[in-house]
């Protein structure tokens, strides 16, 4: 038999015939040393970088307090309580921008570290599982800095206002409250990130999403009650509404999954 008459190889065989070649437990230690050792550097600059530039976000950071003031006819000034208050807040922003601005490198990083094992649809995957991951996060806290913010800082200010109360705004306190509702937010908005996992392995279908989907508004009033920090309805719902929209996305990603597993699983049976 010529080489050219070689049989046909199976995706599973094509897919194996991709894959590198496999490496020992030591080069993984190794690699995974070599992986470390650049992040944690890439960590060390960001924040460097961030300690910099740190003095000059303090402005985009408070701007929603700011306006909420104003809007309500109150002095637009925050304050600190201690003497190294200031200090503080300038250390804490510049740590946390910092790590914004390595986390593209620590995950290309990550990147480097599992694709030599993957195989080149794994390794697509991957890309865009770590693209997507990131470009939500993003997404969650702009919503949170731009619409989730606002109303509520302006329903709290104003929540007292027409009386001889007067808030005075800890600057450290109020970037612990954004903290946690921004990060908080980007970790929701990674719902179809949840979804895209959970229908790899099957523990959830399209079917099964919409079927259930009362108890999962059920679930997101609960969820918008607890986190949201004011009581008006108005509140809620903005809070509410975004994460409806991902629950429909994940069905969709869900669907797309699905079809996928079973369009590739009826090639494997026909080429086998």
């Amino acid at each position: 038999m010529s080489a050219s008459a070689q049989p046909e190889l199976t995706p599973r065989q094509r897919a194996e015939e991709e894959a590198g070649a496999p490496m020992s437990f030591f080069e993984h230690l190794v690699e995974l040393r070599k992986r470390l050792i650049s992040a944690l550097a890439a960590v060390g600059i960001g924040m460097v970088l961030g300690l910099l530039v740190a003095k000059r976000f303090i402005n985009f950071i408070i701007l929603p307090m700011t306006t909420a003031l104003r809007v309500n006819h109150i002095d637009p000034n925050l304050y600190y309580t201690n003497p190294a208050g200031y200090i503080s807040l300038v250390i804490n922003l510049g740590l946390y921008l910092g790590i914004v601005i390595a986390m593209p490198w620590v995950l290309y990083q990550v990147w480097l570290f599992v694709a030599p094992g993957l195989y080149r649809h794994e390794r697509r995957a991957v890309a865009s599982f770590i693209g997507s991951s990131m470009f939500l996060f993003l997404c969650g806290i702009a919503f949170g800095y731009f619409v989730m913010l606002p109303q509520v800082l302006t329903f709290v200010v104003g929540f007292a206002n027409d009386g001889p109360i007067k808030p005075l705004i800890d600057i450290n306190e109020y970037f612990s409250l954004i903290l946690v509702v921004l990060v908080g937010l980007g970790i929701i908005f990674e719902l179809p990130v949840v979804v895209f996992i959970l229908s790899l392995f099957g523990i959830v279908t399209p079917k099964f999403m919409l079927k259930n989907f009362r108890y999962a508004m059920l679930l997101i009033t609960v969820a918008a009650a607890i986190v949201t920090p004011t009581p008006d309805a108005t509140t809620m719902l903005i809070f509410m509404a975004p994460m409806i929209l991902l629950y429909f996305v994940g069905v969709l990603v869900s669907y797309a999954v699905l079809r996928r597993k079973r369009a590739r699983a009826l090639a494997e049976g026909q080429a086998g």
